[in-house]
């Protein structure tokens, strides 16, 4: 591995996470995702790549439950075992979206609630899983700010005094408290400086490693994927049209749309 890629799947990536077949999401006359099927293993990252309506911000919402499909099957291998997400209840999703997923918004002012506490973000995930003593959730919130380096100083601050990079960091935080099995994440860093960019993806990258977090991400930039994504699923007009090993996508992209994406980077 060198320093600019993301580890690459290993024999050990054999526990099946999710399974998706088919999902299908239509708006109007329009769909969204069109028959999208893949699996995904425990400790193994997933990005889905694409240009803005290519599909991909549609996949990522119908797996975290916040659109419901109009066709397909979604299966989690949750810890008391198979959910089959489309049929559940109300309350199993809830439960499983609590205690087992995790999401990072595109805008940090989505997922967190920025007038109350840092601490008090990570101590919300903490307490709605069951935590219910105060010292160990205000260590756990001050030590998951030193995991996304920022103060421990900062716990009683509001996330509205912190910057851009900051509050991606907290929301990093809070999701990651409660070590969900699976995390999902939307352009994390768009919108961000280049340097803050850089900052946020080392994190990223240590935490993928150090936790074996499994995760699919959704991003328009190729370089983020590169670094942080062991698989690519490559999205146009609601549709995967190629999907493989990173390395071997954006090396030797094959679809002539996957070969126009790499090209207009490399030229860019």
């Amino acid at each position: 591995m060198t320093a600019n890629h993301a580890a690459r799947p290993s024999s050990s990536f054999d526990e099946t996470l999710l399974a998706v077949s088919g999902m299908t999401k239509t708006f109007g006359g329009s769909r969204g995702c069109d028959d999208i099927s893949f699996t995904l293993c425990a400790g193994e990252v997933l990005g889905i790549v694409g240009e803005s309506g290519s599909g991909k911000s549609t996949v990522i919402n119908c797996l975290a439950g916040h659109l419901a499909p109009d066709a397909g099957e979604i299966q989690y291998h949750s810890r008391e075992g198979v959910v089959d997400f489309r049929r559940a209840s109300e309350v199993q999703r809830r439960r499983l979206a609590r205690r087992e997923l995790g999401v990072v918004h595109q805008n940090a002012v989505t997922g967190l609630r920025m007038h109350i506490t840092a601490g008090g973000n990570i101590g919300e995930r903490l307490m709605a899983n069951g935590e219910r003593h105060y010292g160990r959730i205000r260590q756990k919130a001050v030590n998951w700010l030193e995991r996304v380096e920022i103060d421990a100083a900062r716990v009683d601050d509001a996330p509205c005094t912190f910057s851009g990079g900051m509050q991606q960091r907290l929301q990093i935080a809070r999701c990651l408290v409660t070590r969900p099995r699976l995390i999902f994440m939307d352009e994390p860093t768009t919108g961000l400086d280049v340097s803050v960019q850089a900052r946020l993806l080392d994190i990223l990258r240590s935490l993928v490693q150090e936790l074996r977090l499994s995760m699919i991400m959704v991003t328009h930039d190729l370089a983020v994927a590169r670094l942080l994504a062991h698989r690519l699923m490559v999205m146009k007009d609601g549709q995967v049209v190629e999907a493989g090993l990173t390395d071997q996508i954006l090396d030797d992209p094959q679809a002539p749309y996957t070969q126009l994406l790499v090209s207009s980077i490399l030229q860019g």
